[in-house]
């Protein structure tokens, strides 16, 4: 025979077992069961609410019954004493009766007034006896119903009381499994910032291999040892210059003091530039994480420049210094090669920082958004994005060392997506015929106005 709480109970159960896959088969199935659960839920509440009000009611009719018994008892008491006095009259009108029966003869008339009088005491005793036993009857009753309130009043107590503990059991599971929740997303960031940490700590040697592997790719000369004072954390031979990148991450999780250890040290590398034979533009390398607390990536420093890059951007740096060996003097080069050169550096540099820059603000609108959405939307919603978001997974394509990033492939990946776009009507159909170079990220105009 199914109880109450079968539903609840069971609703329970598949919570503490359900499985990744138990969600994306049977999720109608456990979606169905947590509204009959909390269907059950409602009628538990509202059995406990009744209970109250039918205990409320039980003990004003049980204080009523009261009453009116103490009203019956004072009237019992007065009936009493009314029968008593009556007998008491009784007896002296039969004593006087005694006394007049001597005289019989000269109390005629007075027998027959006294004997009408007796009668009618005597219909007064009668009528009086006949409502004491209505009464003491009456009473008896009462005191039936008071008994049988009295055992309805315990019943109703119990129920009551089992309702309220069951209700409190609920709610104590409820408030345990938020606290689970809470803790589990104390630890994943624990964990992001001990991912962070390891980032950082292995930044030098990633820096280092990496400059290693683009070297090796492009036969460029990585020194190890460099013939002067110093020790740089990494230095390549271009031109019989020595260029200069050094490895730089943050020492702790607070990223405040990053820019200002970064400022320090554009000053710090100006023992290099005295050197015979190196380079006046010095490279700093951070870790790409860090690029949202950095404000500015070129410091002029008069007799030299220090720039700050992450790693995604050394291979286009070190082969953009490798292009200069293709000449074996300065003057061999022509005006429109050194006007292309510079196009070139100029074009990078502008797509870097706008790049940057896009990325800061969509880190800040997408911080805003996740902001907004825990704070505006209802908390049952806000748990089941949670729920979908724990749930989903990104794997963005691997690099390999020994392959390279085919532009080619990148080109022909964006033709087919921007193909698929257009057959699926994702895009308007203005934006379509312009191609996605007319959007306001790509005009003139909107670069022109936030330059202003």
């Amino acid at each position: 025979m199914a109880t109450k709480t079968d539903r609840l109970n069971q609703f329970f159960e598949q919570v503490k077992t359900l499985t990744f896959w138990q969600r994306l088969f049977r999720w109608s199935q456990f979606r169905s069961l947590s509204y009959e659960a909390y269907e059950e839920f409602k009628t538990l509440l509202s059995e406990a609410a009744r209970s109250i009000q039918e205990l409320d009611t039980a003990k004003k009719d049980t204080s009523i019954l009261k009453n009116d018994n103490e009203h019956l008892r004072k009237s019992q008491s007065e009936l009493e004493n009314e029968v008593v006095n009556l007998r008491k009259e009784v007896s002296e009108n039969l004593r006087k009766i005694s006394e007049l029966t001597s005289l019989v003869a000269t109390k005629d008339e007075a027998l027959r007034q006294a004997e009408s009088k007796i009668k009618g005491l005597e219909i007064a005793v009668a009528t009086a006896e006949v409502r004491i036993s209505n009464l003491t009857q009456e009473n008896s009753q009462l005191k039936q119903e008071n008994t049988i309130f009295k055992q309805t009043e315990d019943d109703r107590k119990a129920n009551y009381e089992k309702a309220m503990a069951t209700l409190n059991a609920i709610k104590d599971k409820i408030q345990a499994d938020r606290d689970k929740e809470i803790a589990d997303r104390q630890q994943e960031e624990i964990e992001r910032f001990n991912k962070m940490k390891v980032t950082w700590v292995n930044h030098e040697e990633n820096v280092k291999n990496q400059i290693k592997m683009i070297c090796d790719r492009n036969t460029i000369e990585y020194v190890d040892v460099v013939p002067f004072k110093g020790n740089p954390d990494n230095a390549i031979k271009v031109w019989d210059e020595f260029i200069i990148f050094d490895a730089k991450s943050p020492a702790s999780d607070d990223l405040a003091n990053f820019p200002t250890y970064i400022k320090l040290q554009t000053e710090s590398v100006k023992k290099y530039i005295k050197e015979e034979n190196v380079k006046k533009d010095i490279f700093l390398v951070i870790p790409s994480n860090t690029l949202g607390v950095i404000d500015c990536f070129f410091y002029n420093m008069a007799d030299y420049n220090v720039y700050v890059v992450t790693l995604d951007a050394l291979q286009p740096i070190i082969l953009s210094l490798k292009k200069r060996e293709e000449y074996e003097f300065v003057e061999q080069l022509s005006p429109e090669d050194r006007d292309n050169i510079c196009r070139v550096i100029g074009k990078f540099a502008h797509v870097t920082k706008r790049r940057i820059q896009i990325d800061h603000f969509f880190g800040r609108q997408f911080l805003e958004v996740l902001s907004k959405y825990e704070a505006d939307l209802p908390r049952d919603i806000v748990d089941k994005v949670i729920e979908y978001e724990r749930s989903e997974k990104l794997n963005p394509p691997q690099e390999k060392r020994a392959k390279l990033i085919s532009s080619t492939e990148l080109e022909t990946d964006s033709k087919r997506i921007r193909k698929e776009a257009e057959a699926k009507a994702i895009s308007f159909p203005a934006l379509v015929q312009q191609g996605i170079r007319s959007l306001p990220l790509y005009s003139d105009e909107s670069s022109n106005e936030e330059k202003e």
